[in-house]
């Protein structure tokens, strides 16, 4: 009987806590939603459940403001990103995963350090290198640095899912006369499908999501982004329309609702991949 008592205690506890947690990450997401439907600008009179559902600010949005450009900019950056930073995260695992040469243990112990420091620290060093080489106010150049960022966590990541792939595959293939370009296309990317939807959908939400850097890189007015062109409504004694920025965050979170809902097994199962193996 005490074990019984014991173990249901241990679940509604459980699930009280499951569900208190559920609550305190539903109520931020059902206000904003709310509040960009709310008459008036200020958020002080939004209500959870509002008298009169309005849609002039999502409409004020595209029509009275460079939303839609933003947008458009947010979504080529966070686009091409994906693509450079999958290519080079998965060639360098695969190098790190495969390859024995000079400094391939300093290298990987030198992306773990990395890791541990949050990229904002070298916000000076990054601004010098892109002045020096012409592309600041460049959504090229804002690309290069998400790029080569997401390079230590991705390796790591990439590199214990191909660890654990068998090696006799790739053996087999090079008895057959397989090229080591032709068992990294062929063998290893048709097997690493989880963890390779993890790593582009990742690479593809950081810079959906980035404000730091890309304040920091983007200076005039038609190269903004979705974080810098929001922060900017509701910065400054004049700029007070947060119902207004309620909508807009509202629309930026739906191509990253439809990611997960669309990948979200493959997500799952990368991240546990390719934390479990190598």
């Amino acid at each position: 009987m005490g074990l019984r008592l014991r173990e249901k205690i241990s679940q509604i506890l459980i699930y009280t806590i499951l569900i208190i947690t559920t609550l305190l990450i539903l109520y931020p997401v059902i206000w904003i939603i709310t509040g960009s439907l709310n008459p008036g600008d200020s958020l002080f009179s939004t209500r959870i459940i509002p008298d009169t559902l309005s849609f002039a600010h999502y409409e004020y949005l595209f029509k009275e403001t460079d939303y839609l450009l933003w947008y458009k900019n947010t979504l080529k950056i966070a686009f091409w990103n994906m693509i450079f930073s999958t290519f080079l995260v998965v060639t360098a695992a695969y190098a790190f995963s495969r390859f024995r040469f000079p400094g391939r243990k300093q290298g990987l112990m030198t992306m773990l350090v990395l890791q541990m420091f949050p990229g904002f620290m070298g916000m000076i060093a990054i601004y010098i290198l892109l002045l020096q080489l012409n592309l600041l106010d460049n959504h090229w150049g804002l690309i290069l640095v998400y790029a080569g960022g997401s390079i230590p966590f991705g390796a790591w990541l990439v590199k214990g899912y191909f660890d654990g792939i068998p090696k006799s595959l790739e053996e087999a293939a090079k008895i057959d006369g397989a090229s080591h370009m032709k068992i990294f296309y062929k063998i290893m990317m048709p097997l690493s499908k989880p963890v390779l939807v993890f790593i582009a959908v990742t690479n593809f939400i950081g810079p959906w999501m980035d404000f730091i850097f890309a304040q920091l890189v983007l200076r005039s007015s038609e190269k903004k982004t979705l974080a810098v062109g929001l922060f900017e409504m509701v910065t400054g004694r004049g700029n007070s329309e947060f119902t207004n920025f309620a909508a807009g965050a509202v629309l930026v979170a739906v191509p990253i609702t439809i990611l997960f809902f669309l990948f979200q097994d493959h997500l799952t199962e990368g991240l546990k991949a390719g934390a479990n193996k190598g």
